[in-house]
């Protein structure tokens, strides 16, 4: 398994270098499951995206802000937020570094829920 530690920093130093802002790289990839690392200069945004069916983001390092139609979170390292399936975009209030997992696909329902 990857270590996060390094990679928070390594991300860290190739977002502030990058013309973007921004530096990126999926770290799991199992079935539908996704986790992914991302790094934000300060200041840099992900523009507003639709999130997919289920989604954390973790900040491993500096401090974001989620924006959405309910409302804004801003949270700092170590912050564990859940990303509601509306619409959102995220901020780097500092430079920072944030741990993205996703499940891109909706559960099929089983037998046991067929009647509910």
């Amino acid at each position: 398994m990857p270590d996060l530690l390094s990679l928070t920093w390594s991300h860290l130093q190739e977002a502030k270098a990058a013309p973007n802002g921004r530096s990126a790289g999926r770290i799991v990839h199992d079935g539908d499951l996704r986790q992914t690392v991302v790094g934000l200069a300060a200041g840099t945004e992900l523009g507003e995206h639709n999130a997919p069916h289920a989604a954390t983001l973790q900040v491993l390092h500096g401090r974001v802000r989620v924006t959405s139609p309910s409302g804004d979170d801003e949270l700092g390292t170590g912050a564990l937020h859940l990303l509601t399936h509306e619409r959102h975009a995220v901020l780097a209030l500092e430079d920072s570094v944030f741990l993205l997992t996703t499940v891109t696909a909706s559960p099929t329902p089983g037998p046991a829920d067929a009647g509910h």
